[in-house]
C-alpha cells in the first residue's frame, strides 16, 4: 500500500517536472508508521526523497524509504538524494523502478547497498514505468513522447470545404483539450495552421508556466499579427529550415525564439525539443504535418475527439494525408482503445506504437 501512496504522490507533479521524471516517496519509522511523504513538484525543486525525509526528521532514523524511482547519486540542479538518505539514517529503501538515465541507472541502488542499507527493487514496477512512460521514452529514444490530437466530425472531416473549423467540438471538449495541453511541455503546429486559424495554443491559464508553443515552418512566412508572437503569457519557438530566406529571418518580430534545423522534419524538431527538456509534446498539426509525424515515428499516442456532426463533401478536409497504402493489409491497426464522453463529444485515446524506427 505504501508504494501505491508514493505513486499517487508522484502523479501530483504531472506536467511540471520535465526534464525530470515524476517521483513520489514516503518514509516509515522503525515501527512501520508513516512519518513523512513528498513528491517532486518541478525541475530544480527538492526531490521527492528529500521532501519526505525532511518532513520525517529524526523519526526517519532506522526506518524505511519507499520511492517510485531509484534515488539519484549525482549532482544536478540539486544534490544527490543518496547522500540525504544516509544522513537521515534510513535502514531500508524500497524502489519501484530503476532509473533509465545513464547518470543513475543502477548506481544509486549500488551506492546504497554498498553503504550497508537493505534495498528492495521492483515493487509495482509496471505501474511506476507507466507513470513515467514519457520520461523513459525520451531517455531511451532522445526525443519526447508525441501525442497527436485532432477533432473531427462523425464522417471524418476536420473542416468545411472552405477551411472553416470553428467549432467542430463542443465547449466541454475544448476545455478538456486545454487540460491536455497543460500536461504537455510543448504544443506543435505547422505554419499553415497559424496562417489559417491564428490559434493561441495555450491551456488558458490551467498550467503555469504554459506549455511552449512551437511552429514548424519551411518558409518563416507567418502573419505579423499571429497570436503566438505575443510571449507575455507563453513562450514561443519558431523552428525553420536552413534554407529559409535571410530577409525573413532578419525581419522576424522580436519575442519568439528562432530555432534553425538542418531540415524541416518532425524528427529533427523533436530531437531539438528533447535537448530543451521536453518529455511530452502535443501535435495539433494539420493533415500534412500530422502524416509526416506518424511516418517518422514521432507519434506514440492518438487522441481523437469525435463530434456527432456531419459535414459531407468529397473536398472537405480530413485529418491525415495519404500513407501510400495499396491494400488494407498495410493499414495501421490500433488496439487498446479507450472511449469516454465529454459533453456531447467522444474522446478516443489509444497508443500508436506500431511504426518501426
Amino acid at each position: 500500500p505504501w508504494m501505491r501512496r508514493a505513486l499517487q504522490l508522484a502523479s501530483l507533479g504531472d506536467g511540471y517536472t520535465s526534464p525530470n521524471p515524476l517521483v513520489g516517496a514516503v518514509v516509515l519509522n522503525d515501527q512501520g508508521v508513516l512519518v513523512g511523504e513528498g513528491f517532486h513538484s518541478q525541475a530544480g525543486a527538492p526531490h521527492a526523497e528529500v521532501g519526505a525525509l525532511c518532513q520525517a526528521g529524526d523519526k526517519a532514523k532506522g526506518g524505511t524509504l519507499v520511492v517510485t524511482l531509484e534515488p539519484c547519486c549525482h549532482f544536478g540542479l540539486t544534490p544527490p538524494c543518496t547522500e540525504s538518505i544516509l544522513k537521515f539514517g534510513i535502514s531500508r529503501v524500497v524502489v519501484a523502478l530503476e532509473d533509465p538515465d545513464s547518470r543513475v541507472s543502477g548506481k544509486g541502488i549500488s551506492f546504497l547497498r554498498n553503504s550497508g542499507l537493505e534495498v528492495i527493487v521492483g515493487v509495482l514496477k509496471e505501474e511506476a514505468a507507466a507513470l513515467n512512460k514519457e520520461f523513459i521514452f525520451r531517455v531511451k529514444n532522445h526525443r519526447p513522447w508525441g501525442v497527436l490530437k485532432w477533432a473531427m466530425t462523425l464522417d471524418g472531416r476536420i473542416a468545411l470545404p472552405n477551411g472553416k473549423s470553428q467549432w467542430i467540438s463542443g465547449e466541454e471538449a475544448r476545455y478538456a483539450v486545454h487540460h491536455l495541453r497543460a500536461k504537455c511541455d510543448a504544443v506543435i503546429v505547422g505554419g499553415g495552421t497559424i496562417r489559417s486559424d491564428n490559434p493561441l495554443l495555450t491551456s488558458r491559464g490551467i498550467s503555469d508556466p504554459e506549455p511552449i508553443r512551437v511552429v514548424l515552418t519551411d518558409s518563416l512566412d507567418l502573419p505579423g499579427k499571429s497570436q503566438i508572437f505575443d510571449i507575455s503569457t507563453a513562450r514561443t519557438i519558431v523552428a525553420f529550415a536552413q534554407n529559409a530566406s535571410k530577409n525573413l529571418i532578419d525581419l522576424f518580430p522580436e519575442g519568439p525564439e528562432l530555432l534553425e534545423l538542418s531540415s524541416c522534419e518532425p524528427i529533427n524538431l523533436l530531437e531539438a525539443l528533447a535537448q530543451k527538456g521536453c518529455n511530452r509534446v502535443l501535435w495539433e498539426a494539420g493533415p500534412k504535418l500530422a502524416t509526416e509525424a506518424i511516418k517518422q515515428n514521432c507519434v506514440q499516442e492518438l487522441l481523437i475527439v469525435v463530434a456527432p456532426k456531419l459535414i459531407g463533401g468529397k473536398v472537405a478536409m480530413t485529418p491525415l494525408e495519404t500513407f501510400g497504402f495499396e491494400s488494407m493489409s498495410e493499414a495501421f491497426e490500433l488496439s487498446n482503445v479507450s472511449l469516454r464522453k465529454i459533453g456531447n463529444d467522444f474522446f478516443l485515446n489509444m497508443p500508436f506504437d506500431n511504426i518501426p524506427d
